[in-house]
């Protein structure tokens, strides 16, 4: 009678064992956070520029942005964004005369992840420019610094230390909504788990050992979020 494989054997990263297929998946969800991550900045900063600094229009739209994003769950968001994108970009070239294209699976993931979370970043970054007091920047200006220049020597490492518990707690929500991508399937470590526990009908073992996957990323994550604050908090006194 044959016997069923131990979890050893099943966590192998050798077939048969799915560990593998596990730690593919991983990589792939760090990066598609990474990216979106990154992207997720990229808009943030604008957006923060845009409300801070944008005329009426531009305001009412970014206005409409962030709540739009925060106010729908992301799993709607994710499904809409990927089939309406695909949707709308094919309807272009069509129009233009040219055949449709199929949208890379990680590219779609980390532009549509991207997207919300710049509308989190924007309002983390909004606030931590807010509340550098302003003489700072005047005195900048008035010293004849260029925006560039006044952005890289004050403005930069003043809102860090206030804007990094928020960034980081958007780190840890991108690595977590990386899971809603398998919907749409993009094989990730959510997705990579289900096929695990499917085929080997181990469900409790591969599910534990992705929490326990995902908790390394985070706790990894402490670590790194933690050393840039003691980094941008250098000389400056320590809470009581």
């Amino acid at each position: 009678m044959p016997t069923s494989p131990s979890a050893l054997e099943l966590l192998s990263p050798y077939p048969p064992g799915w560990g593998g297929v596990l730690l593919s998946g991983a990589v792939s969800t760090i990066l598609i956070s990474l990216g979106a991550y990154l992207l997720g900045i990229l808009v943030g900063l604008a957006g923060a520029t845009g409300k801070l600094k944008g005329s009426r229009p531009v305001v009412v739209l970014l206005d409409f942005y962030t709540t739009a994003v925060r106010a729908v769950p992301e799993l709607i968001l994710i499904i809409g964004l990927y089939y309406a994108g695909t949707d709308g970009i094919n309807g272009l070239l069509s129009a233009l005369g040219f055949p449709p294209i199929e949208i890379n699976g990680f590219f779609a993931a980390v532009v549509v992840l991207g997207i919300v979370q710049g509308a989190y970043m924007t309002e983390v970054l909004r606030g931590a420019i807010l509340a550098i007091p302003i003489g700072q920047i005047e005195a900048a200006s008035a010293f004849g610094m260029r925006p560039s220049l006044r952005f890289r020597r004050i403005v930069l490492p003043a809102l860090m230390p206030n804007a990094l518990p928020g960034m980081a707690n958007l780190w840890m929500s991108v690595t977590k909504d990386s899971a809603l991508i398998a919907v749409v399937g993009y094989q990730e470590l959510a997705l990579a788990t289900r096929l695990a526990a499917g085929n080997t009908k181990h469900y409790f073992l591969f599910f534990f050992a992705a929490a326990v996957i995902y908790l390394m990323i985070t706790l990894v994550s402490n670590v790194v979020f933690g050393s840039l604050e003691t980094y941008f908090r250098r000389g400056q006194p320590k809470a009581a």
